[in-house]
């Protein structure tokens, strides 16, 4: 039997995974991390991307995205706190590629730098989101 560790994922809007698993990978600001039970204690941020999270006495990934947010690391809890957060699965196509052209425009026509930031941030998240379906497209094939 594998070792194990408990993860949550979770956003204002409220849980969206909570369960034992045998190892994760977390979109981390500075990189990518790969987390196995006794991890050494973290605190990170996080930025938009996908959460895998390979479940106990499973081959397969769960993949959740996040938008950004923190994550703890412990021994064997680890706690991924989102800003906002999905199921892969649950991705809609249509929304994140209009939520691009939006901030797209908005980058073109800037008025001032909160702007400015803004349309990028959401630029960054439907990007990943859209990166995320075509990553789960190419692995059904």
């Amino acid at each position: 039997m594998a070792m194990t560790m408990h993860i949550d994922i979770v956003s204002a809007e409220g849980e969206i995974y909570s369960g034992t698993a045998e190892e994760a990978f977390i979109p981390a600001e500075m990189g990518e991390i790969g987390v196995l039970p006794r991890h050494t204690p973290l605190i990170a941020r996080l930025k938009p991307g996908e959460v895998r999270v390979k479940k106990e006495g499973s081959d397969d990934l769960e993949s959740i995205f996040v938008s950004g947010g923190m994550v703890e690391i412990q021994p064997h809890v680890v706690t991924v706190l989102a800003d906002t957060g999905i199921r892969a699965a649950d991705i809609d196509e249509a929304k994140a590629l209009e939520a691009k052209e939006r901030a797209e425009e908005a980058l073109k026509n800037q008025e001032d730098s909160i702007d400015y930031a803004r349309a990028k941030a959401e630029l960054i998240e439907a990007t990943a989101q859209l990166a995320l379906l075509k990553k789960m497209r190419k692995n059904l094939r």
